[in-house]
């Protein structure tokens, strides 16, 4: 039985029409000025086996115009393929080795970025969030209750009861709008109305051998007029001596200080001023009585209604 299917050219004529092809594309003045003119096919087949003798090579006659005919369809040509998506993805696949190191680090870099936060600020995102909603909605009204509720059961003023109410009204407005700063301010501010109610102490003068007990200034606001102050400070049933917030009457401002001048009438001044003048001490150096339960000192003796924190 024939077989139908032509046998392959050997490997060695493959080759020669190969060479003979590099030939004609390095001679490509001869190619393209002979190839152009078919009837000169002929001269052209035989100059190219009279290179090859030269070179001592004798090729058969069909290899050369398999070879003629090879050039003349672009055989054993290599035509870069065109720009494509394929072509770019074949061609970082074929380098993978010199970028790959750098991208599976960066992916790595990328892979806890998102993890963390997906997994760790969020949550805890959601948590703080959550802590405030229950903050702003439960806890600090709840403390502003029990704040009053105390103010409401130790003071003997009605006046601290008024405060203390207006205070929580604010607070829990200010706790319903959102508003923490507000809030944590009003139960600041009841804190403090409870603290002041609670304090027990007896304001005294000063009343060391090496230490002032008084002073007088002239104020800014009228240099004709003098002003004379006590200085004092506060001291429990247990002598302890308490820093206090005090106006300062020249500024405006409050400072705790644990001495502090009272202003007081020149009499009162120049009566402490004699009482010391006479032995070294103030025999009658209690100025004020401040009780458990009441917001003000009751002063013992006249005051003009001012404090000096600096002198």
């Amino acid at each position: 039985m024939s077989n139908a299917t032509a046998a392959p050219a050997p490997l060695d004529e493959v080759m020669l029409a190969m060479d003979v092809v590099d030939t004609l594309r390095h001679r490509q003045d001869l190619a393209l000025r002979e190839l152009d003119a078919a009837a000169r096919e002929a001269q052209l087949l035989a100059r190219l086996k009279d290179i090859y003798h030269q070179q001592g090579i004798e090729v058969p006659e069909h290899v050369l115009r398999e070879g003629v005919a090879a050039l003349a369809e672009s055989r054993f040509v290599y035509t870069p393929p065109t720009p494509s998506l394929q072509l770019t993805l074949a061609k970082l696949y074929v380098s993978r080795g010199a970028w790959g190191r750098w991208a599976m680090a960066m992916a790595m870099a990328l892979l806890l970025a998102l993890g963390g936060y997906f997994l760790a600020y969020r949550p805890w995102q959601a948590a703080q969030l959550e802590q405030s909603r229950v903050e702003l909605a439960e806890a600090l009204p709840a403390r502003m209750d029990a704040l009053f509720q105390t103010i409401f059961e130790e003071t003997k003023v009605e006046k601290a009861v008024e405060e203390a109410e207006a205070l929580r009204m604010r607070g829990k407005t200010a706790a319903a709008e959102g508003d923490r700063a507000g809030a944590q301010a009003a139960v600041e501010g009841l804190v403090a109305i409870r603290d002041t109610l609670r304090r027990e102490y007896t304001l005294r003068v000063i009343n060391t051998p090496n230490e002032r007990s008084g002073f007088w200034t002239f104020p800014e606001i009228n240099t004709e007029a003098t002003n004379y102050y006590l200085i004092v400070e506060a001291v429990t049933p247990d002598g302890t001596t308490l820093s206090l917030p005090v106006l300062n009457e020249e500024n405006n401002q409050v400072e705790t200080v644990s001495r502090w001048g009272v202003r007081v009438p020149e009499g009162v001044y120049r009566a402490a001023e004699a009482d010391k003048t006479d032995d070294g001490i103030i025999q009658r150096n209690v100025v004020g009585l401040k009780q458990y339960g009441f917001l003000e000192v009751d002063y013992v003796v006249p005051v003009s209604g001012g404090s000096l924190t600096r002198w």
